[in-house]
């Protein structure tokens, strides 16, 4: 059954903009789009270089370190030099709360 973590409040997220989140030794990133909220993990797949100070356009993250670009939506690897897809996860929106969703599996590297 899925574990439901309480991230932040809706406001504390500008639209087109990313938070890091720490759970349980693990990062993540919440992102606001124009379609809502998202989830993913919180490194590039390419070198681990944390996506929080990526800039967030639409629907894409791109890392700051070699700007590859991710679907936020999807997790997706929309441009080299990431391959690999980020790992993402179902998110809620309620009374102006968001709550991300872990499974209760090892997070996987």
């Amino acid at each position: 059954m899925p574990q439901e973590i309480y991230v932040c409040q809706t406001d504390d997220i500008d639209e087109e903009d990313v938070i890091r989140f720490d759970h349980n030794d693990q990062t993540y990133c919440v992102y606001h789009t124009t379609e809502g909220f998202f989830a993913t993990d919180g490194f590039c797949t390419h070198e681990e270089q944390h996506l929080e100070d990526g800039i967030v356009i639409d629907n894409v993250i791109e890392c700051p370190l070699h700007q590859g670009r991710f679907d936020i939506r999807s997790g997706k690897a929309l441009s080299a030099p990431v391959c690999i897809d980020l790992k993402t996860y179902p998110i809620e929106v309620r009374d102006g709360a968001i709550y991300l969703f872990l499974d209760n599996e090892t997070p996987q590297s």
